[in-house]
């Protein structure tokens, strides 16, 4: 009685049989939070995160923005090629071309341009100095006048014309010479200014 009694009172877990023991409980699965702007959406550009580096443009690209245009995307270009630049022969034609055009007193002309730009510039130093350069290049003149004239290239009466009017501004440049007043001497100057001119149109029409 005794021995049926113990093993009434001894635990169900002590016999083998019945439920299992109660376990921990486990904690409900977390629930992933969805982004209000997902990755995959136009226009969203994630933050870098702090180990990265931003990506750095290529060369690639730069080289492409500072290229410079095609010669072939220039159509002036095109039609320069097309229609054909002088070359050197043509330049040498030319210039002879030019040279036969001239008139023959060019020489006496250019000498006698010169003096007149520098008597215009006021730069000539004093005025003994100017009806001293006067004289020379009248001189020259007439030597260059001669030289046509023998080589019967201009008309001796065109020759006379130039001879009459160096000899005038010779004249009006000792005038310069002489002068004494400011206002005098300005006046002077452009009177032989005057006949210069006039000489370098008788020289251009031999």
């Amino acid at each position: 009685m005794a021995a049926s009694a113990a093993g009434a009172a001894a635990p169900p877990s002590a016999l083998g049989g019945g439920a299992p023991p109660a376990t921990a409980a486990l904690p409900p699965p977390r629930r992933r939070l969805r982004s209000l702007h997902p990755t995959g959406a136009p226009g969203f550009e994630p933050l870098p995160k702090p180990y990265e580096t931003p990506p750095q443009p290529s060369s690639t690209s730069s080289r492409v923005a500072g290229r410079r245009p095609s010669p072939r995307a220039a159509p002036w270009r095109r039609r320069r090629a097309a229609a054909g630049a002088p070359g050197p022969a043509d330049r040498v034609e030319a210039h002879e071309g030019d040279q036969q055009r001239a008139p023959k007193g060019w020489v006496i002309a250019d000498f006698l341009d010169k003096l007149e730009s520098l008597m215009g510039r006021g730069q000539y130093g004093s005025t003994a100095l100017l009806a001293k350069v006067g004289g020379i290049v009248a001189e020259r003149a007439r030597e260059e006048a001669a030289v046509l004239v023998a080589g019967g290239e201009v008309d001796e009466r065109k020759v006379t014309e130039l001879e009459r009017v160096l000899k005038l501004m010779e004249m009006d440049l000792e005038m310069v010479k002489a002068a004494v007043k400011e206002e005098t001497l300005r006046e002077r100057v452009e009177v032989a200014r005057a006949r210069c001119r006039q000489a370098i149109l008788v020289a251009m029409s031999l």
